[in-house]
């Protein structure tokens, strides 16, 4: 899959720019889905009204209301693509696979791959209502209730390592075996291609140090890839997931990459990607990194995770690469988004959180 920066990641500052939904952005022909929807979901009926939400970058995102009901539709961009980029029809098998199992995700109601009804393929999932959070702190909640977030959390990744792949349909979403060999290769060679963005000594020691260091083991289930409080509903009142959101990085991976990528919120950068910068999460009513990893470990059977601090490096590392990528199109004239700048500005800080979880494997 082409590597996205996921949507709405603006950090603790992003729920005002990415809550709600209002003006189409990316137009469509709205009685053509209008159509389609009458056709091929169950009890809808019109009239139609659409709104985009706000948040949603890498795929455009609709609010659909009708009398009687509410829907979101998912749509690949309109015009030329990356191979693999903007595959919504993978998050829709995905969500589709995953709907029977104990992972809560909004139920599928449709698919299109017919690019002719609005321009691009789409699918149409339930609305569910609810809570996102944008900031890792939890600001809104009260401090006593703080941590039974984090466990809601920590219980619906856990939830989703549980799953057979297979049992459930998705024993091809991915390559199984030899994740990381594969991973540390793909991101070494975006990383060294680019040479416009230039090198970075904290970059260069991983590329070295990596490969050598992979830890013995190779599980393969299927891996959200974006795993944050912000890709994430929780119920109105309670501290429960209600859905899973934005599956567009999803695949067979190594669980405990999955898992570290979540549990880099600890170290994470509020400003970069929904973190607590190293902030003792105690006085904030959450738990510490050390009890969540052990809370995972115990709902899925581990003894503990030896290497921790590779899985850790990896994350920080993989999403420099990406970062790196972006610095390279903003010098080019070609990056997109509008967070561009500050993201390629955010870069050398990926990087050294990197090089400072590979240095404490030593």
């Amino acid at each position: 899959m082409a590597a996205e920066v996921p949507d709405g990641s603006a950090g603790a500052n992003a729920g005002g720019a990415n809550a709600g939904a209002g003006e189409v952005r990316v137009a469509f022909d709205e009685a053509a889905l209008a159509r389609w929807m009458a056709a091929h979901v169950a009890g809808f009926a019109g009239p139609l009204d659409v709104a985009q939400f706000n948040g949603g970058q890498s795929n455009p995102t609709y609010r659909l209301s009708t009398p009687g009901a509410r829907y979101v539709l998912r749509r690949k961009p309109p015009g030329p693509l990356l191979k693999g980029a903007h595959d919504v029809l993978r998050e829709a098998r995905v969500l589709t696979a995953l709907g029977p199992t104990p992972v809560p995700v909004p139920p599928v109601l449709g698919v299109c791959e017919d690019d002719g009804v609005i321009g691009s393929a789409f699918y149409v999932m339930a609305m569910v209502d609810g809570r996102i959070f944008w900031d890792a702190r939890f600001p809104d909640v009260p401090q006593g209730e703080r941590a039974a977030y984090y466990d809601a959390m920590n219980a619906t990744i856990a939830a989703l390592h549980a799953v057979d792949p297979a049992a459930v349909g998705l024993g091809d979403f991915g390559r199984p075996g030899n994740f990381f060999e594969r991973q540390i290769g793909r991101w070494t060679k975006q990383y060294l291609e680019d040479e416009l963005a230039g090198r970075n000594a904290d970059m260069d020691a991983l590329v070295a140090w990596l490969p050598a260091h992979i830890p013995p083991g190779d599980e393969s289930r299927v891996t959200h890839g974006d795993f944050r409080c912000d890709n994430m509903i929780f119920h109105p009142t309670e501290p429960r997931v209600v859905a899973v959101l934005d599956w567009e990085l999803s695949t067979l991976g190594n669980p405990l990459s999955d898992f570290a990528y979540h549990a880099t919120m600890y170290r994470m950068p509020p400003d970069i990607v929904a973190g607590l910068g190293g902030a003792d999460p105690v006085p904030l009513g959450l738990p510490t990194e050390a009890d969540y990893i052990a809370a995972y470990c115990h709902r899925t059977g581990r003894a503990g995770i030896p290497d921790w601090d590779f899985y850790i490096a990896f994350n920080f590392f993989r999403l420099a690469a990406i970062f790196h990528g972006i610095k390279g199109r903003v010098l080019r004239g070609t990056a997109n988004s509008a967070h561009a700048r500050e993201r390629a500005e955010a870069f050398p800080r990926l990087a050294a959180l990197a090089r400072e979880a590979m240095e404490a494997c030593a």
